[in-house]
């Protein structure tokens, strides 16, 4: 038996055991036990900063998906098929998975010609085909998000002044469709059309939520809940939560200054390998092509690069911060 054989059982194996331990594991009985006595703090307290919480855990719990599915839709399908259209460009399943297919052939093709490994070039052209049309659509998504957080704000305000000088929610909501560019106004132009073929503004809004997952969003829809049950100045409310959200976006700006640095070196420390093999692979072929040949040497190459993803891994998780 040979060593991909060997690695490759191994592999099985240590997946096998992975789902083995989610599927025995449980919940932790202390979390449950801390959870219901949270649950009954809540319910039988007369402080009005506990009746406050609970409502808005109620409020939260009601805007949440009745359905546990991939990106609030009910199969994985539907679930590309939000993230495209978070992306905010025309594209469809269809295109999507032509340009995957397309892209996986071209990499399998150019990877056999100068290897003539037809299994590396199968699992180079798989990883390329699904994985960089991956990554493509999350930087698309991201940057439209942090579009979104950064406009966000503005859009409350406008929602303040209007509801200020009289005019009704509804009517604000038209007012940011047509004030501000980007995703803030699109998604708003979204909810007033929802609102006009005869949705109601908390269905409209809920679709919005579902869909983008934005926590800011969220907070948004929150906050309109909270006031339509205590009641209230809901311009002063939404005047704070614009506040709140400011601070939050500088807060996030600060952090990515203040880790930028070892970003920064993580990102040539882990680019730095593969720039030299490519380099010496353009200059000798041959000498770098027995990583295509030998089974040792692709062996190690594969451990080398199960090390890397998992360095990469730790460093991108101790560099980032949820606010």
């Amino acid at each position: 038996m040979g060593l991909i054989q060997l690695l490759l059982i191994a592999c099985g194996l240590m997946a096998m055991m992975v789902v083995g331990w989610m599927a025995v594991a449980g919940p932790s009985p202390a979390k449950e036990s801390a959870r219901r006595l949270q649950a009954l703090r809540f319910r039988h307290s007369d402080s009005a900063t506990d009746k406050v919480e609970a409502q808005l855990r109620k409020a939260v719990a009601q805007r949440k998906p009745k359905v546990h599915a991939i990106a609030g839709s009910s199969s994985r399908i539907d679930a590309l098929n939000v993230r495209l259209h978070r992306t905010g460009l025309s594209w469809t399943l269809t295109q999507y998975l032509y340009t995957s297919l397309i892209l996986g052939l071209v990499v399998t093709v150019i990877v056999y010609l100068k290897s003539r490994a037809p299994v590396l070039s199968l699992g180079a052209g798989l990883a390329i085909g699904a994985g960089f049309p991956h990554m493509a659509v999350n930087f698309m998504v991201k940057r439209r998000i942090n579009n979104f957080v950064t406009k966000f704000p503005d859009g409350i305000e406008l929602i303040v002044r209007g509801l200020r000088s009289g005019l009704p929610v509804t009517e604000t909501l038209g007012v940011i469709s047509g004030e501000i560019p980007g995703p803030v106004g699109e998604e708003f132009k979204q909810i007033t059309e929802r609102i006009k073929i005869g949705k109601t503004m908390d269905e409209s809004l809920q679709d919005t939520a579902d869909r983008l997952a934005i926590p800011e969003f969220q907070f948004f829809c929150i906050t309109l809940a909270i006031q339509r049950e205590t009641g209230g100045n809901l311009a002063e409310t939404l005047s704070n939560l614009s506040d709140v959200l400011r601070k939050r976006m500088q807060m996030k700006l600060k952090i990515r200054a203040m880790s930028s640095e070892s970003k920064a070196s993580a990102y040539i420390v882990g680019c730095l390998p593969f720039a030299v093999f490519t380099l010496l692979w353009w200059i000798n072929p041959g000498y770098i092509g027995k990583f295509f040949q030998d089974e040792r040497l692709m062996v190690a190459g594969t451990g080398g690069l199960v090390w890397m993803s998992i360095g990469a891994f730790i460093m991108a998780k101790m560099v980032s911060f949820e606010i």
